[in-house]
Parts: C-alpha cells; sequence; structure tokens
C-alpha cells in the first residue's frame, strides 16, 4: 500500500489488497445509477452534459445494490476501528446506500445536506428542481466509541456559531472545473469547499483519507493543502492523468502545527487525570468542603485517598457522589462540584484541573 498515490482499477479488488484497519477516514462518491433514458435538452434545443458514462451503468437495482454492498465492505474491512466513512449521493441511490449501510453494521452519525446555491435548472418543467445532494457520515459500528470529529474547529469556521448539517456551497465552476478541449472533464466533480469541511471535521493531520473513486482527485487535493495523506482507486485513466496533475500542481503543505492544521485541543483530546492529582498538587485539602451545583445544602468533604463523602454518610469518587445528590444515572463530577477560593467565589473545580494540566505541559516544554 502507498500514501500519496492512486491506483487504476476497481476498488473491491484493489482494496482487497490492502492490511485490515490502515485507513483513518473514508469519502465515496460513487456512481448514482441515475438510470437515464435518453439525451437531455434545453429549451434553446442545446444537449445536457448529463452522467451518461459506462461507470453509472448498472441492469437494475439488484446489481446496483450488490455493487455497494461489496465496495462498503470492503471499506468497513480497512477502515480502522475509530475511523468515519461519508458516502455521497443523490435521491437516485443516497436511500439504497444507507439501508445498505445499516445492514453491515455501519452506525450514523449525521446525514448533511448540500444545499447547491447554484443548481442546475429542471429544463422539463416537470417537477421540482434538485438543488441537494445528500452525505452519511457513519461510523465503522454502533459501538464504536472514540472517532475524530473536529466540532471547535468546525465552529470555528462557521464564525464561531455550531456548524449545521445543511451546507450551502455553490457547484465546482469556474477556474477549479477540469475541462478538456471546453468540455467538462468528469460531470460530477465536487467542489473542494465540500472536501475541506469533510476531512477538516473528521480526520487529523497525517492520518490517511481513502477516497475509492477518486475520480479527478478532489479528495487528493483538499487532503494535501490539509496535510492529510491519501489513497485513490479510480477506473479511468484519463481522470487519474488529470488527478495527478492536479495534484502535482499543488505546493507541499508550509510547516504548522496540528492546531494549525484543524486539530484543535479539547477536554476530549486533553490527558486524563484523577480527581486524586489535585490533592496531590496542593490545590486541594482532604476535609475541604466541595459544593455541588454551588448548593450550600448539597455538599461533601474531600477524603485523602481523592473521594468524596457527603454529612449523610455517601462516599465515592467526584462522578458518583455527584450523581446520588442530583439523582442522575450519570454525572461529570468535574463540572459540577465546586470549591471556595480564598476571596470566598465559588469556582468550579475543573478550573484546577486545567491548571495542573497547563504545568505539565509546561514541564514537559522545558524538558525538551
Amino acid at each position: 500500500m502507498q500514501l500519496d498515490h492512486i491506483y487504476h482499477g476497481d476498488c473491491r479488488d484493489i482494496l482487497a489488497t490492502f492490511p485490515e484497519a490502515c485507513v483513518d477516514l473514508v469519502f465515496a462518491d460513487p456512481p448514482y445509477n441515475l438510470q437515464l433514458r435518453g439525451d437531455l435538452w434545453r429549451p434553446n434545443m442545446t444537449r445536457v452534459d448529463a452522467v451518461n458514462d459506462a461507470w453509472d451503468q448498472f441492469g437494475g437495482f439488484a446489481a446496483y445494490d450488490q455493487f455497494t454492498h461489496e465496495w462498503l465492505t470492503a471499506c468497513r474491512r480497512v477502515l480502522k476501528d475509530t475511523g468515519t466513512l461519508w458516502v455521497i449521493g443523490t435521491y437516485h441511490n443516497i436511500y439504497r446506500v444507507g439501508a445498505i449501510l445499516q445492514d453491515l453494521g455501519y452506525w450514523i452519525l449525521n446525514d448533511v445536506v448540500w444545499v447547491k446555491t447554484n443548481p442546475m435548472p429542471q429544463f422539463r418543467g416537470v417537477r421540482f428542481t434538485n438543488a441537494q445532494e445528500t452525505l452519511i457520515w457513519c461510523k465503522k459500528s454502533r459501538e464504536q466509541k472514540p472517532y475524530t470529529f473536529h466540532y471547535h474547529t468546525m465552529k470555528r469556521l462557521n464564525d464561531g456559531k455550531q456548524m449545521r448539517s445543511d451546507w450551502h456551497l455553490p457547484l465546482c465552476t469556474g477556474a477549479e472545473r477540469l475541462k478538456v478541449n471546453g468540455e467538462k472533464l468528469h460531470p460530477t466533480q465536487k467542489p473542494e469547499a465540500l472536501l475541506y469541511r469533510v476531512i477538516l471535521s473528521s480526520s487529523n493531520p497525517g492520518d490517511l483519507v481513502l477516497d475509492p473513486f477518486f475520480g479527478t482527485g478532489t479528495t487528493g487535493a483538499v487532503a494535501r493543502k490539509l496535510n492529510r495523506h491519501f489513497i485513490g482507486i479510480e477506473q479511468e485513466p484519463s481522470y487519474i492523468e488529470a488527478a495527478r496533475s492536479r495534484i502535482a500542481a499543488i505546493a507541499p503543505p508550509p510547516p504548522l502545527d496540528r492546531e494549525g492544521y484543524g486539530m484543535l485541543p479539547t477536554r476530549r483530546t486533553a490527558p486524563r487525570l484523577p480527581f486524586s492529582a489535585l490533592l496531590e498538587q496542593g490545590m486541594l485539602r482532604p476535609g475541604q468542603t466541595l459544593f455541588f451545583k454551588k448548593r450550600p445544602d448539597q455538599v461533601a468533604q474531600v477524603m485523602a485517598d481523592g473521594s468524596l463523602r457527603t454529612p449523610d454518610g455517601i462516599t465515592g469518587s467526584i462522578h458518583r457522589v455527584g450523581a446520588c445528590l442530583g439523582n442522575l444515572p450519570a454525572c461529570n463530577g468535574w463540572e459540577h462540584w465546586y470549591y471556595r477560593d480564598e476571596q470566598g467565589n465559588l469556582v468550579v473545580i475543573d478550573a484546577l484541573r486545567e491548571r495542573v494540566r497547563q504545568a505539565a505541559n509546561a514541564s514537559a516544554e522545558d524538558a525538551e
């Protein structure tokens, strides 16, 4: 298996040669099985450059479903247990793909709607204009716990607001659109802006991104710009040639740290720290009173071993005791217990944990 390489052939055959669990992220833009019947014409009697290529032709739904089952199975084998998969489609195929994803054990995290701000018109006037495509984002299984999602990065990308599941982006046009003799090289080339969100949100710098239907290389181009590795698989030689030229023209990514390429440090990615570390560092002391949700009637004393004990005799971790007092199935004690500082203010104990982490990071930097 060669990184930053485009393989020529059927993805089902080539993926069988890869080792298991070697890929961090999959983005797939498979054939849509559009089932077109004849040419499509504009009102001025010019022919629409629609998708009528051989790679989008199937004998029927059963043949398409078998093809989908096979390539999704192949991708699942090479996907790491911490990885995720994205697949994009239209109403022609995405519902069939979604059902097969679930049948194979994938667990859907989101469906994202790409709302096209400049969609192709509905020339015949017999139905609504198709102005969207759907992306399904899923993890490898329901039981899978860790997977990459840069929530805060995407929030920054969206001017400080939560990134929603409706993405308003234009079609691939202008200089970005690859053409030969003035004609589109690929009928469904995706805009780099779309892949930018996919790759930035769900992979880390240095990760390996697989695209089993590489086309003209949008996935590889964006992966290179974001300091990720890629592997592409494509059957059409003309697409491969264009993709290689396109990616080769992109300068190597400049030296930035991991945060610079979209991997912001968060509480989830920070090293785990036991509550007892606050005692060992002298930030809390045995016998000190903590307040649950700032309430003076719900308190507990800190024990020397890092447990808490309430006046009623409830003992346990900061999480267990918090859950008991709050009558909750679970509780993140770091966010619900408060101590009183020297000025008499109630301060959440998570602030102390952050101080310990910062001190540890500073020590590590001094050691280097």
